[in-house]
């Protein structure tokens, strides 16, 4: 399954938004990486197995499930993640990429490729649980960016990274 979603991050015809600088959003996006659970829940620890220029490895443990990533960077641009299939769990990928069309008119778009079934090859019930991931998805993208915001406005995201 492919799925894809864009979320505006400034809105200059909403004067209540603050705008975010891109070092700002790039933090936070980093910190999504690096402190996963403050972005997903049941998260119970992180371990950064290794690192390197531009990447890192990391394993989560989430209640039974371990989850193996390899993290890439490309600064101020976007994060990937590859996530190492397992007994339990299918693997796949998410893309978190930074779009600026015009100056300072920010966006992230979310990419997410994973072994479910592709578009066309399910039953009612394989659709439901499909729509059901996507939303999933797109409802813990929007809650990052929200937590990003709050991060932003403490300013716990100006500064080196």
């Amino acid at each position: 399954m492919h799925y894809e979603h864009l979320i505006q991050i400034n809105d200059p015809a909403d004067p209540m938004l603050t705008p975010l600088s891109r070092q700002q959003l790039w933090r936070g996006l980093l910190r999504r990486v690096e402190r996963p659970s403050e972005f997903l829940v049941g998260v119970e620890a992180v371990h950064i197995v290794e690192r390197g220029e531009g990447w890192l490895k990391r394993e989560m443990q989430l209640g039974n499930l371990l989850v193996r990533d390899h993290v890439r960077f490309e600064a101020l641009h976007s994060v990937h993640f590859d996530t190492a299939p397992s007994e339990q769990h299918q693997g796949g990928s998410m893309r978190m990429q930074i779009e600026e069309p015009s100056e300072g008119a920010l966006f992230v778009r979310f990419s997410y490729h994973t072994p479910l079934l592709e578009d066309g090859q399910y039953n009612a019930e394989e659709a439901q649980l499909i729509d059901y991931v996507k939303h999933a998805y797109r409802d813990t993208d929007v809650d990052a960016i929200r937590w990003i915001r709050e991060l932003a406005e403490t300013g716990e995201l100006d500064g080196e990274g």
